[in-house]
């Protein structure tokens, strides 16, 4: 990611965060939309797996500037989701519900080049989950 594209992601979060439930409400929403069999790999409190969402992104997003710092963190997260039965293809579900997330909740300011820099970093962050996952071996369902 460039240094722009950093900035652009962490400016636009930082207006998204202080609706981050209703914000995480809408995502799963699309998510479900998108792909309905997503739904069986959520069995905790959708309360409760927004505000893991959101604290995931806040970290993330909030160190973009040093990747070093969040490449295990990150990395785990493949791997912990790959248990879950997370699929390779879900991850482009995942990132389509994020931007359409990001649309609704910044309007006008989803501008061409804030969606191209939250599709690098959500580009980079789901290559380092799914490099993490292939090498998990998945609990049987």
């Amino acid at each position: 990611m460039t240094p722009k594209q950093i900035e652009l992601v962490q400016e636009t979060f930082a207006l998204v965060a202080p609706m981050a439930d209703q914000a995480a409400a809408l995502f799963y929403a699309r998510l479900f939309t998108l792909d309905p069999s997503l739904r069986p790999l959520f069995r905790s409190n959708m309360d409760e797996q927004g505000k893991k969402l959101m604290a995931t992104l806040t970290l993330v997003v909030r160190d973009l500037q040093q990747p070093e710092t969040i490449i295990a963190a990150v990395q785990h997260l493949g791997q912990r989701h790959a248990t879950y039965g997370v699929q390779p293809a879900h991850y482009n579900t995942v990132g389509s519900a994020l931007l359409w997330t990001l649309n609704q909740g910044l309007g006008d300011r989803f501008t061409a080049e804030v969606e191209a820099a939250w599709t690098a970093a959500y580009t980079l962050l789901a290559d380092l989950m799914l490099e993490a996952a292939a090498q998990t071996v998945p609990l049987p369902a």
